[in-house]
């Protein structure tokens, strides 16, 4: 495919990515499958493309706009993204200049060949000069305002800088080995045999790292059950969790899965894990993932059908709130969501958190506990959630974590009384 249509491709779907407020994942999903002459190549290019422009979207812009002049006025918002698109190829993915010839066919009047031979020519040396520190880290940053000024606040400039330099980073890809099937050195192997060279995660211990990207779902090891995509992330909030196989768990926010059918390998498929959401779809899928798994000792239910079981209350041994959240710590994975979250969700969030936690509290036994936890980097939805929870709540006392993570080998990610990972220290999302 010629290079301007490759980009006109690439132009299409950022925009789209832009203003649907839709997981940028799931978005070009449904755009390659409608578009099923575009090949391997084809698609590469333009996931790659689109991804990395959402990471550096304002950086990118702000060169961009710089590097057009004052035309940038009379530009149309497809013809913007053009030259965004073009500033990050050149700037970001280090690729060479593209000829002229490229990149006129995707705007509309033939005069604006020269607006793109000036453009091409300023792109290498072009600047942006903004003397606020906050706006200038916002712009560096790709960040909006609010964000970066958030960041700051609770991080620090130096610290917010390489924190958010970690997620304009691509995520590496995570598998969790189901240890209910496999251990990690028989699937290593397994996956090997397959094509797919893996190495083991830095932290968890049933991790693992794939350098190569390709369609892992259609392997056998995949089909079988010995594994999950799962960020290292993710699965050391399980390996923290460590619950006792005779356990009753209530995984209340379960989604379709991803924690859930970790805790049953760790309970060996004993005892008994609930897990609930408000979503049938999410649950209907995580059934699907139970079987191939094998975890037998997990009971899917609707939220208001837990909340109406009397015969829940003060039953577990944990009740598990893995909470809706801005999901702040993810945006290596979800750039776009930079773009979609706003700072009017935050105050939302919180209350909607605050919320789950009042209506579960009675569900937890006495002498058992109440985990909560999200992937979200600030404030707003960890620490300060937990202690109006506890001030309102006096019979729960907060428990000090660190003897829950020297027991599982975790108590380096411990500080200030709490479990936390972040991207630029331990390679993993960002988790609280």
């Amino acid at each position: 495919m010629q290079f301007s249509s490759l980009l006109g491709h690439t132009r299409e779907l950022l925009l789209q990515i832009r203003s649907s407020g839709k997981p940028a994942d799931s978005l070009i999903d449904s755009f390659f499958r409608s578009r099923k002459y575009l090949g391997s190549h084809d698609r590469r290019f333009i996931a790659e493309t689109t991804y990395g422009t959402l990471r550096h979207f304002r950086v990118c812009e702000a060169l961009a706009q710089s590097a057009i002049g004052d035309s940038v006025t009379v530009l149309s918002e497809e013809e913007r993204a053009v030259f965004t698109l073009m500033t990050y190829h050149v700037r970001k993915a280090g690729n060479p200049l593209p000829e002229t010839a490229d990149l006129v066919p995707l705007f509309q009047a033939e005069k604006q060949r020269e607006l793109v031979e000036g453009f091409l020519s300023r792109l290498p040396e072009a600047k942006v000069s903004i003397s606020d520190p906050a706006g200038r880290f916002a712009i560096e940053h790709s960040l909006p305002d609010w964000l970066a000024k958030k960041l700051i606040g609770e991080f620090g400039l130096e610290g917010a800088g390489n924190l958010c330099a970690s997620l304009n980073t691509q995520a590496p890809l995570n598998l969790r080995v189901n240890a209910l099937k496999t251990n990690v050195a028989e699937c290593m192997n397994q996956l090997k045999k397959e094509g797919l060279e893996t190495h083991q995660t830095p932290h968890s211990p049933v991790g693992l790292t794939v350098p190569k990207r390709l369609n892992i779902f259609r392997l056998q090891a995949f089909r079988d059950g010995w594994f999950e995509v799962q960020d290292e992330g993710s699965q050391l909030v399980g390996v923290l969790l460590d619950p006792k196989p005779a356990w009753k768990v209530l995984d209340a926010c379960a989604g379709a899965g991803g924690k859930t059918l970790h805790l049953a390998a760790i309970m060996k498929n004993r005892g008994e894990i609930v897990a609930a959401d408000v979503h049938d779809v999410r649950l209907r899928e995580l059934r699907k993932r139970a079987a191939r798994a094998g975890a037998s000792n997990v009971r899917m239910m609707l939220t208001d059908e837990v909340m109406s079981r009397d015969s829940f209350n003060n039953f577990f041994d944990i009740v598990f709130l893995d909470v809706p959240c801005s999901g702040t710590g993810t945006l290596r994975r979800n750039p776009g969501l930079k773009w979609t979250l706003k700072e009017l969700d935050i105050p939302e969030l919180k209350e909607k958190q605050i919320h789950i936690m009042e209506s579960h509290r009675h569900f937890v036994k006495p002498g058992g506990l109440m985990f909560y936890a999200t992937c979200s980097l600030l404030k707003d939805e960890n620490e300060d959630v937990v202690n109006e929870f506890l001030e309102r709540h006096h019979d729960f006392s907060p428990v000090d974590i660190s003897g829950y993570a020297r027991r599982t080998d975790l108590e380096n990610f411990v500080s200030n009384g709490a479990f936390r990972l972040f991207p630029h220290v331990h390679g993993t999302d960002g988790f609280f």
